[in-house]
């Protein structure tokens, strides 16, 4: 009789009902600052924020950027870089500061 109510995708809340049930810890419009983990087969880089993935176009694996989410579905979100905090960028430019000096 539990065999119904066992595992499977029931748990998950269906189609269109209790999408809300499924934590997303990001929402549209919010910013995050996020680190690349990887990169998608399509060239995107991909950060998690609390296991959750997001999509961030022309990023690469490594990089520490801050985060706008454009776009939140059921298995992950889309999100495009507001400020990019990339360590090599900043050496370089400060390297180059103290050789004119």
């Amino acid at each position: 009789m539990s065999f119904g109510q066992r595992g499977g995708y029931g748990n998950r809340g269906g189609f269109g009902r209790g999408s809300g049930s499924f934590n997303k810890p990001v929402e549209v419009g919010k910013e995050y600052n996020v680190s690349i983990s990887d990169t998608s087969k399509r060239g995107e880089g991909i950060a998690r924020i609390e296991g959750f993935v997001v999509f961030v176009p022309g990023t690469r694996q490594g990089q520490n950027v801050r985060i706008k989410v454009t776009q939140v579905s059921e298995r992950f979100a889309s999100g495009q870089v507001v400020q990019s905090s990339e360590p090599t960028a900043t050496s370089t430019s400060q390297s180059t500061a103290k050789t004119t000096n």
